[in-house]
């Protein structure tokens, strides 16, 4: 008894922080089905992401396969240098370089999908903000003092945050933003691309996932079936003593 109660009081502080760290996080509301979309958030991820980050635990040609596209397509639209369509989609920054520009690792976001969450990444792409006290002049209000730079901020603009201090005052508020310059994107645009980006890491988290949903209709179509026919079984079984 005492070292349950112990241990209840060991967790309490921590259950505290995370009360007091609490986001807003909004719906993703993606589609793994729609392909056009996962393509949109290839190309997204190519562009802006594998230039610093990494995905080690995915494949061009699996990618290729699973969004509906060629060898062919996937070399002349999502690969920019001397790879092959068979190699993982790894970059050619070392992490020791990496600590020098942005002061830390770079993270490999193969599986980023799977920690953080969908819901998580597309609020986190979505809330980056002005903040002349940080090296790169950006901050994140889901990701705070976030040590890398707004790579989307052509596509979106640069906006700034205007309701800080109601945010730290009610852990959880929404935050509300003020455009400061425009982006090639209008607001809506910029969200439904993050959304394709975000259905894209999260596919690339788990390249089975939709064969793995297909494959569970089918066992539980068998059940069904099964069940029909093994209770009348064990009802004949089972009548003599009953």
């Amino acid at each position: 008894m005492k070292k349950t109660i112990l241990a209840i009081l060991m967790v309490l502080p921590s259950l505290a922080f995370s009360a007091g760290g609490k986001i807003h996080i909004d719906k993703a509301d993606f589609d793994l089905n729609n392909k056009e979309s996962l393509q949109r958030g290839a190309r997204l991820f190519v562009n802006y992401c594998l230039s610093c980050h990494s995905a080690a635990y995915q494949r061009y040609n699996r990618m290729a396969e699973d969004i509906g596209l060629t060898d062919a397509q996937v070399k002349s639209n999502l690969m920019f240098a001397g790879e092959k369509v068979g190699e993982t989609m790894t970059i050619a920054m070392q992490t020791e370089d990496a600590k020098v520009y942005f002061g830390t690792k770079v993270p490999d976001l193969s599986v980023i999908s799977r920690a953080r969450g969908a819901d998580w990444l597309y609020t986190y792409l979505r809330t980056f903000h002005t903040d002349e006290s940080r090296p790169f002049g950006v901050n994140n209000t889901t990701f705070k003092d976030v040590g890398m730079p707004h790579v989307l901020w052509e596509l979106e603009g640069m906006k700034k945050l205007v309701n800080a201090d109601e945010m730290s005052e009610h852990p959880g508020t929404a935050p509300k933003f003020e455009q400061v310059s425009a982006g090639e994107m209008s607001a809506a645009e910029y969200d439904n691309a993050m959304r394709d980006l975000t259905a894209f890491m999260v596919y690339m988290g788990e390249p089975a996932k939709l064969v793995r949903y297909e494959l569970g209709i089918y066992v539980l179509l068998f059940l069904v079936l099964l069940f029909l026919v093994a209770y009348p079984m064990k009802k004949e079984f089972w009548k003599d003593i009953h």
